[in-house]
C-alpha cells in the first residue's frame, strides 16, 4: 500500500504545473549517505535434500551514495542513484533455534522519474518531490559461515519509490532528506540447490548535499 501511494502521488504530480519551475535542461547532483533498512521477516529457506528449514533475518547498513538528475521538462527529472557496495549480515534460524550466519554485498542502482513541487510558498522554501522507477540489485561476495558451502543470490529487478524534501540554502544548493522503497527479492541457492526466496525489500533513508547546474 505504501508503494501504491507513492506511485499515485507521482502520477498526480506529473499533471501539475507551478509558477516557479526548475527549468528543463537543468542538471543536479546529490552526494550523501543512505541507511538501507530491510523489511522484517525476510522469508523462509527450505530444501529437504539439504535437511534445511530456516527463517531469514537480514540486517541493515549505511553507505555513501550519489545521484544525478536531468530535468526533461519543468520540474520533471530523470534520476540515477548509485552507491558503493552495501554490506549485509544475515542469520538463518531453524526450528531448534540453531543459527547459521553469513554475509553478502550488493549494489542497487535505481532509475526514477521524479516530480519536484515548487512555487507553493512553503516554510523555509522547502521543495518536496516524489518519484517512481525501477531498481536493479546485483549481489556478490555471498558467504555462509559453514565450511564446505557455497551460497549464491540471484540479481533482482523491482519497482522503486522515492519521496523527499529539498531545503535550499543558496540559489543552486540545498540540503536533502529522502526515503526510498525498493522491491528487492532474490532467489538463493546453497551448493547448487534451490533453497527459496529472500525478500529484502528495504526502505532506504538518506541525507545529501544537492547542487544544480
Amino acid at each position: 500500500m505504501k508503494l501504491q501511494s507513492l506511485v499515485l502521488a507521482a502520477a498526480t504530480a506529473l499533471t501539475m504545473t507551478t509558477a516557479f519551475a526548475v527549468p528543463a535542461g537543468t542538471w543536479s547532483v546529490a552526494a550523501g549517505a543512505h541507511y538501507v533498512d530491510p523489511k522484517s521477516d525476510n522469508g523462509t529457506l527450505a530444501n529437504s535434500d539439504l535437511n534445511l528449514v530456516a527463517n531469514v533475518d537480514v540486517d541493515g547498513d549505511v553507505r555513501p551514495t550519489i545521484s544525478g538528475e536531468y530535468f526533461i521538462a519543468n520540474n520533471v527529472g530523470v534520476e540515477l542513484l548509485a552507491a558503493i557496495p552495501f554490506h549485509h549480515d544475515f542469520t538463518l534460524t531453524d526450528a531448534n533455534g540453531d543459527e547459521i550466519t553469513g554475509r553478502t554485498q550488493h549494489l542497487p542502482p535505481t532509475l526514477s522519474l521524479q516530480y519536484h513541487f515548487d512555487g507553493y510558498n512553503m516554510p523555509m522554501n522547502v521543495k518536496p518531490f516524489v518519484g517512481v522507477g525501477v531498481n536493479y540489485t546485483t549481489f556478490f561476495k555471498e558467504k555462509a559461515n559453514v565450511a564446505g558451502t557455497e551460497l549464491k543470490l540471484d540479481d533482482s529487478v523491482g519497482v522503486a519509490g522515492h519521496i523527499g524534501l529539498d531545503i535550499p540554502f543558496a540559489p543552486t544548493e540545498s540540503f536533502r532528506i529522502d526515503a526510498r522503497y525498493m522491491d528487492i527479492k532474490t532467489d538463493a541457492t546453497l551448493n547448487g540447490a534451490d533453497i527459496g526466496e529472500i525478500d529484502i525489500s528495504p526502505w532506504a533513508y538518506g541525507v545529501a548535499f544537492v547542487k544544480q547546474f
